[in-house]
Order: C-alpha cells, then structure tokens, then sequence
C-alpha cells in the first residue's frame, strides 16, 4: 500500500504492533508540554500527577497523534528518520504506559481515592492550587534569607533545648500522660503534618508549578497527609524541585524546634509535657521523611537531585534482577546502567518497607493494640498475613522473571528448595526469648497480673518484670513470679494496660494471675512483662503476632 511518500510492504504492517489504533490518538488526558528553558526536556502528562520526560522525537510524535492520520500518514509527516520500525516501537511504548486513546480515558481530575502500589492509600480531601495561589504574596514575602535564617535558628535551638530539657524529656517519656496530653500532642501533630503538605505546595506554587491534589493516606499501613507536587517535573532547574521536596520538612522541624523552646518556662507541668512530646515526635517525623528508601520526602529531594525520573523503582528493578540472577542465573536488562550504587540501594528500597511495616509499625503500635483485646489482635495479625503474602508475591515474580530470562528450571528448584529448607531451618532451630505484655494491678490488697485475653504460656513459676507503664521508656520498678496459671477474669482501669492516667477508670476485661511479688513495686499498677521461656523463632511469631487474635 502506498499513502503519501511512504512505502509499507506485508513485512513492515505486520511489525507494527496489531493492538495500536490504525488512527491512533493520545488519552484525552494527556498533554505534551515543551521546554521551559533552553536544555530542559520535553514532558508528557497523563492525568494531574503523572510526568514523564522525552526526546523531541517523541515529543512531536505525540503531538501528531490527532485521530486523524494513520501509520503511514504520520512517517511522512513526521520525516525520514521514522521508519516502520521507530514507528511500531515508539507506539508500543506509548500504548505500554497508557498514554494513547483506549475508548475509556476521559480529561479529567485524579480519582478521589487512590491506591498506590504496594502498601499506600492516598484520598484527597482538596484541590490546593487557587488557595496556594491566593497566599503567593504572603510565601513570596518569607522566602528570604532573613526567614530562612530565622528557621535555621529555631530548628537547631530547639536541639539545644531538648538537651538543656534531658531530665523533664525522660521522666515525660518514662511516665504515663494525661489523656489530655495525648489529645493535644495529636491535634498539634496533624496540624503540623497539614503545614507541612502546604510548604511543599506553597513553594511549588511560588516557583510557577500547580500542586494537584493534597489529603491524607495510609503509607505502608501508617497514617500520614500527602501534597501531589508532580508538576515540579516542570520547573526550569532541579534545584526548585529539591527545594520544593525539602519544604515540608523544613516546616515541620522550625515547628519543632519552637515548641522546644516555648516548653523551657513550663517545666514538668502537663503544658510542658506536651511540648516536648510533641517535640521529640516532630523531629522524628522530620527525620524519616529524610530516608530516601521510600517515596518521602528524602527521596524526592534525592530524585530531584540525581535529575532522574522514577529512580525507586528502577534501582529496584535492578536490585532484583541482581538477585534473581545470582540465585537462578539468566541475562537480564539493566535500568540505571550509569548508576554504580543503584543496586544497594535499591536493595535498601526492598528491605525499608518491611522494616517500616514489621519492626517500626508493629512495635511502635503492637503493644498498644494488642491492649484493646481481641479487636486490636485482628488488625496485628492481618499486617502480619498481608506482609507474608507480599513477599510470598514478590518471590512468586521473582522466579518467574527469572524463568522468562533464561534461567535454567533444574536450578530454580534447586535454589527455591535450598532457600525453604533454610528458613524452615532458621524458623524451627533459632530460639528467641518470648515476653508477654500485661500489667500489674493491686486488688483486694494483692497484686496480680493481667493480660488481655488469655494465654497458655503464663505458667506457674514464670518470672515477670514489673515497670513503669511509660509512653516510651519502661523503667522496671519490681519483680514478681506467676503463683498460679490457673486465670480468673476481672476487670481493671484501661490505664493498667495503656500509658495513660485518668480521672475517671476506663474499665477494661482482663485475664488475672496471681502473682508471688519478689521486688514488690511503690507504684500500685503498671506494666508488666511474662518470660515465657525462649520458643522456636516459628513458635514466637505466632505467639506475639497471631494468637493473640483467637
């Protein structure tokens, strides 16, 4: 067939790929946005939160595809260097990432809810873009040096106050607080986590970008706000996209850091205490944005910086390629060839997550829910089962990736038999102490033991350590052993179980142990801890993890 001054022979139709539109047309949601400056790319936008960078080539291609012109039609216009092969690559690729027509996109805003592979919930509360606008002159008039040293001062006394505060820190996080402590920890918390969505914004804004969306999500099963700064692909020079990456952060910190100090004239009054609370979390929370291992903060800045779109998942990518390869053999392509730490990082990329979910998360938050019963034990035992069954996806894609690469089979089964006899190894044969996390509480005038629900492993004689119930640290203030395992039921201030005191008792149904006290406590109730001998690792996780939900 022939059409303008284009030539394709059966050979040339047949190697374009069949499921491309004879007339293909981008999504309508797709835009394709010039250079901002001499030396920047080309960008393709799908939807409000999506950038992907391209070649003039590919540029001009997308802006051709009208709807109107065929195959042929764009060769010619497009010129010589597009042959029928550029053309069938250049289209796979673009249907590949969902940018052209398939019948069903329409323009229009991101979904309200959104699901972000592997472990994130984002739903947007609002459209931040005219506010942001509106409040341009009030952020063009702190982005100074004189504010930005100001900042700096109040980030780096608040340090000096914490330390200066040492003793008031530790006896606020060693003790239990007040509900309204709690409750005005987390109003200022989630206050400052919204301020910290808005600097992201506000300096995107200012630089000329539009923040899409902002709300808040579950990031790896932990609560958090989010500010869709995508547009900063945009921006002229990666120096604006780093800053606007390190904006939130540098607003939670100065927050921090003023709290810090507005807590020295309170001492230890509740005031005080909530200051530093809320202090210490701050800066923390400031912190782990840093980690670049996650899509935070500290990524994005890192991303920005390196000027390489989508490096998470392409170091990943490279990071389980290397393991597949070692494991099972195969030839596998390279994502960041110029990149000679892609594979440890991506490697930490991998590992991050799971530490986020099952060290921090479960023990940051274990305790506690596994103190509201059976209720608080589901929702562990159902972070632990979706963890297990993620891995046990990702080593599913893993071999057959590796299997598509040319592994050999014989191998593959005898690596995957080798790497279960292992863990079943290290599950039955490595032993860890076990504890069992109660409470101590005095009643008709003996002291005893009590745990949510019951437990088989509470055995006569067991040793169990008495300590202050504190919000972070437990210092022991006795010791005691289990007189009897036989348990009666009974009911008990929730403030036995939870770090927090109160007017009025919360009642809370227990399991009671008697218990023969060896140290006896000067605190009439707190927490407590059961050695419950040193089980299998198999054995202990089910234990702390999972039976507690039945």
């Amino acid at each position: 067939m022939k059409l303008g001054n284009v030539k394709l022979g059966r050979k040339e139709r047949e190697e374009l790929d069949p499921a491309v539109p004879a007339r293909p047309r981008l999504a309508d949601d797709v835009q394709v946005h010039a250079p901002t400056h001499e030396g920047a790319p080309w960008i393709i936008q799908r939807g409000p939160g999506r950038y992907i960078r391209v070649g003039a080539d590919m540029a001009r291609l997308g802006r051709a595809l009208d709807g109107d012109r065929d195959h042929a039609e764009l060769m010619a216009d497009l010129g010589p260097k597009w042959t029928p092969q550029a053309l069938g690559y250049a289209l796979g690729e673009l249907k590949r990432m969902q940018l052209l027509d398939d019948g069903r996109r329409t323009r229009g805003n991101a979904p309200w809810v959104k699901y972000v592979p592997p472990l994130t919930l984002q739903v947007t509360v609002v459209r931040p873009a005219r506010f942001l606008a509106w409040c341009e002159p009030l952020v063009s008039a702190l982005a100074t040096r004189f504010w930005g040293a100001v900042a700096a001062v109040l980030a780096l006394g608040g340090l000096v106050s914490l330390a200066v505060q040492g003793g008031d820190l530790a006896r606020t996080l060693g003790s239990p607080l007040p509900l309204g402590v709690y409750a005005g920890v987390a109003a200022g918390t989630y206050l400052v986590m919204v301020l910290h969505e808005l600097g992201h914004g506000a300096v995107l804004s200012h630089y000329g970008g539009r923040p899409s969306r902002m709300g808040f999500m579950l990031l790896y099963l932990l609560p958090a706000f989010f500010c869709d700064v995508s547009d900063g692909w945009r921006l002229a020079r990666k120096e604006q996209r780093v800053r606007v990456a390190l904006a939130g952060v540098a607003t939670q910190v100065t927050a921090a850091g003023a709290a810090a100090v507005t807590a020295l004239p309170f001492g230890g009054s509740a005031a005080g205490q909530g200051l530093l609370v809320f202090s210490v979390v701050t800066y923390l929370g400031g912190l782990l944005n840093l980690l670049p291992f996650v899509k935070l903060d500290g990524y994005l800045a890192l991303m920005s910086h390196l000027d390489i779109s989508d490096l998470r998942k392409r170091a990943m990518a490279d990071a389980r390629r290397f393991v597949s390869k070692v494991l099972f053999g195969g030839t596998y392509p390279v994502e960041l060839p110029g990149l000679r730490w892609a594979v440890p990082y991506g490697l930490a990329c991998l590992v991050f997550p799971i530490y986020l979910v099952g060290g921090l998360a479960l023990s940051l938050w274990g305790d506690l829910l596994r103190g509201l019963g059976v209720i608080g034990s589901l929702a562990v035992m159902a972070v632990v089962l979706l963890l297990l069954a993620r891995l046990a996806y990702g080593f599913l894609m893993r071999v057959h990736e590796a299997r598509t690469a040319g592994a050999s089979v014989l191998r593959m089964g005898a690596v995957t038999a080798a790497l279960a006899a292992g863990v079943t190894a290290l599950l039955t044969t490595v032993h860890v102490p076990y504890e069992i996390s109660g409470g101590y509480h005095y009643r008709e005038g003996r002291i005893e033991l009590v745990v949510p629900g019951g437990h088989e492993e509470i055995r006569q004689g067991a040793r169990v350590r008495l300590l202050r119930n504190g919000v972070v640290f437990r210092e022991q203030v006795g010791s005691a052993a289990v007189a009897s395992g036989a348990a009666s039921s009974a009911s008990v201030p929730v403030s036995v179980l939870l770090p927090i005191r109160t007017e009025r008792d919360l009642p809370a149904t227990v399991s009671a142990y008697p218990l023969t006290v060896r140290e006896a406590p000067a605190e009439p109730s707190g927490a407590a801890r059961v050695e419950a001998g040193s089980p299998p690792l198999g054995e202990w996780l089910v234990a702390t993890y999972l039976s507690g939900a039945w």
